[in-house]
């Protein structure tokens, strides 16, 4: 790694999940964030429980902090039809609360239903995408699918590939539709950076989410690593995603039972530091 400063990312560019901190409420991971020097916040649903909209705005607002996301939409997956349309109406009340924060996308975790063919469930997706589309317009409000690790095909998502999530991309073909990459899901995939590449022609690299796959993983869902400390090469992710044309947030999105149980202040300033070196 080179010395020269200039190579280091500047943290106008960095966000952080609320779930990274999830021990600190919303307006102490404002805060915390803020006085850190970092650019952005990205927003979970659950973070704001029991407060209004206009009061998660305002407190945003208050911070100076950006919102590349509300985290997270979707799971449109399910064999009763009136489920869908009652789970179309939750993302449409999302892109509301997004449009709210100033969030300039929702993310969509797709959702899955065990005993259901996954090309079956993709279908279901898309329509419950399209169905969004003049919402997300209306609203000013970007939809980014996030493929999510094939661990978790059976009852999460059944999107688990960047190619399915660019398919249905390219079959929409609507400019406020792209996708979340997160690095923790799909590090594996053997057409990683054709896909990129593919994906940042079409203009669709949405979001990028941080950490690191620990070895061995003690759980397969709240065992996130910090950048660094696994196995996946993060640097050449970086280059591959701006190689693509990627000018977006770098956020850092870590479930982790291990680093919510340590202070905060020290957790966080440690993905600082991680941020910086890898």
């Amino acid at each position: 790694m080179s010395n020269n400063s200039t190579d280091e990312p500047t943290r106008d560019r960095l966000a952080i999940h609320t779930i990274t901190t999830k021990a600190w409420p919303l307006e102490v991971a404002l805060e915390r964030y803020a006085a850190a020097g970092i650019g952005g916040v990205s927003i979970w649903v659950e973070a704001i429980e029991g407060m209004s909209a206009t009061a998660a705005s305002r407190a945003v607002q208050a911070s100076g902090l950006q919102v590349p996301a509300l985290v997270r939409g979707g799971f449109f997956c399910d064999s009763d039809s009136r489920v869908r349309e009652q789970r179309i109406d939750h993302n449409r009340t999302l892109i509301e609360t997004a449009a709210e924060l100033s969030a300039e996308m929702l993310v969509l975790v797709v959702g899955a239903t065990p005993g259901e063919s996954l090309d079956r469930q993709r279908g279901w997706v898309q329509d419950g995408i399209e169905a969004l589309i003049d919402d997300a317009k209306a609203a000013n409000v970007r939809l980014a699918i996030e493929p999510l690790h094939p661990m978790y095909a059976a009852d999460k998502s059944c999107i688990n590939r960047l190619t399915e999530a660019r398919e249905i991309c390219e079959s929409i073909r609507q400019p406020i539709l792209g996708i979340a990459v997160d690095v923790y899901h799909v590090w594996w995939d053997p057409n990683l950076q054709r896909e990129i590449q593919l994906i940042g022609a079409n203009e669709a690299l949405f979001a990028f989410h941080l950490c690191d796959w620990r070895v061995p993983t003690r759980d397969l869902l709240n065992d996130r690593a910090l950048m660094g400390d696994g196995c996946i090469d993060i640097k050449g992710f970086r280059h591959m995603m701006d190689a693509a044309g990627f000018a977006g947030w770098n956020e850092v999105e870590i479930f982790s039972d291990e680093h919510w149980s340590r202070d905060q202040q020290t957790f966080l300033d440690e993905i600082i530091d991680r941020y910086a070196r890898c």
